[in-house]
C-alpha cells in the first residue's frame, strides 16, 4: 500500500485548511489510505516538509490548500529528486482561492472528489518549469505557469483582497485596468526565434488556466515538453475589458492582439518599462528586468484522474 504524506497549509482559504483538516482526516481514514498528517508553520515551510517527506521514503506527498502551497511542496520535491533523495509522486487536495494547478492538471477542484484520486492512485509523469532571476538567482519551480505583465499585477492585487475566489480575480482584474496600462517593451528569446515589441501579458503556461477563471491556454498539455506561450500586445482600456470573457471561456485564439507561440525556453528582457511576474502565483520580480525559463520533460509523477 502506497504511503502518504499530507501536507496542509492551515491558513490557505482563507481558514479552510485548518477548518477542514479534521474532516479530512476522516475522509482519508474512510478511503483506507495509509497516511501521515502535518501542517505548515510558516510561508516556505511546505518546501521543507516535502523535501523531508521523499528523503523520509513516502510513496505520495499530498499537498492541501491552494496553488501557493502547491508550489511550495513541487519545489520540495524537485530539491530532494535533484539531492538523489527519492521521487515520490505529487498528488493535490486543492481547497485555495484559485486552485488552478488542480484544474489545469486534471484534478477535481472539490477536495472529496480529489481524494478520491489518491484512491485511485493513477498517475502520469508530469513536465515542470524552472524560472531563474530576480528574487530567485538560483531558480524556483513551477507546474502551472508564469505571468509575465498585466495577469501577474491581477494576481498581486487579489493577493491584498478579502474576497474569495474567482470573484477576487475578477474585482483585481478592473482595478488592475487603471493600475497597469502602458505595456514595456520586452524581448522574447525563445527556442527559435525572437520577438520584441510591447507586451501587455505574457503568459507562459504548462497548465491550461491562471487567476482562478482565465483560460490562458485551452489546448496546452503538461507532459508534451513544451510551454504554451499565450502573447497579448497593447490594446485600450476597453479592449482589455472585452478580452476579459474571451480569455475566461477560452475563446481568445484569432483576436488580434493574441498571439500563441511554442518553446521549451525562454528569456524575457524588459527593454522599455519593467517586468511583474509571478510562477504559480509566487512572485518572481515586481518590477524586474530578466527571467529564464525553461521547462524539464517528465520530472515527478503526478496523481490525477483520467478523463
Amino acid at each position: 500500500m502506497p504511503k502518504y504524506k499530507i501536507i496542509i497549509n492551515p491558513i490557505a482559504g482563507k481558514g479552510a485548511g485548518a477548518r477542514l483538516a479534521p474532516e479530512i482526516k476522516t475522509e482519508l481514514i474512510r478511503l483506507g489510505l495509509d497516511f501521515d498528517i502535518v501542517l505548515t508553520e510558516r510561508p516556505g515551510h511546505g518546501i521543507e516538509l516535502a523535501q523531508q517527506a521523499a528523503t523520509n521514503g513516502n510513496d505520495v506527498v499530498v499537498a492541501v490548500g491552494g496553488d501557493g502551497t502547491t508550489n511550495e511542496v513541487l519545489n520540495g520535491l524537485m530539491h530532494a529528486r535533484n539531492a538523489g533523495d527519492g521521487n515520490p509522486a505529487l498528488g493535490v487536495l486543492p481547497i485555495g482561492r484559485g486552485n488552478d494547478f488542480a484544474f489545469s492538471m486534471h484534478i477535481p477542484t472539490d477536495w472529496k472528489a480529489a481524494a478520491l484520486t489518491l484512491k485511485n492512485d493513477v498517475k502520469k509523469p508530469l513536465d515542470i518549469g524552472l524560472a531563474k532571476g530576480e528574487r530567485y538567482p538560483e531558480g524556483r519551480y513551477f507546474g502551472n505557469g508564469v505571468g509575465i505583465g498585466f495577469d501577474a499585477v491581477v494576481g498581486f492585487v487579489a493577493a491584498k483582497s478579502r474576497l474569495s475566489g474567482i470573484l477576487s480575480y475578477l474585482v483585481a482584474a478592473v482595478k488592475t485596468i487603471s493600475l497597469y496600462f502602458d505595456a514595456p517593451t520586452i524581448r522574447l528569446q525563445l527556442d527559435d526565434q525572437t520577438i520584441t515589441q510591447p507586451f501587455l501579458m505574457v503568459s507562459i503556461m504548462n497548465g491550461r488556466r491562471m487567476g482562478g477563471s482565465f483560460m490562458m491556454a485551452p489546448q496546452s498539455k503538461n507532459d508534451d515538453g513544451l510551454f504554451d506561450l499565450c502573447l497579448a500586445s497593447q490594446v485600450s482600456r476597453m479592449g482589455v475589458i472585452q478580452l476579459i470573457p474571451k480569455v475566461m471561456s477560452g475563446t481568445q485564439s484569432g483576436h488580434p492582439a493574441i498571439h500563441y507561440v511554442r518553446t521549451r525556453t525562454l528569456t524575457a528582457t524588459a527593454m522599455k518599462g519593467t517586468l511583474p511576474a509571478h510562477a504559480d502565483g509566487e512572485t518572481l520580480c515586481e518590477e524586474g528586468h530578466k527571467l529564464y525559463i525553461e521547462l524539464l520533460p517528465g520530472q515527478m509523477d503526478l496523481v490525477y484522474q483520467p478523463d
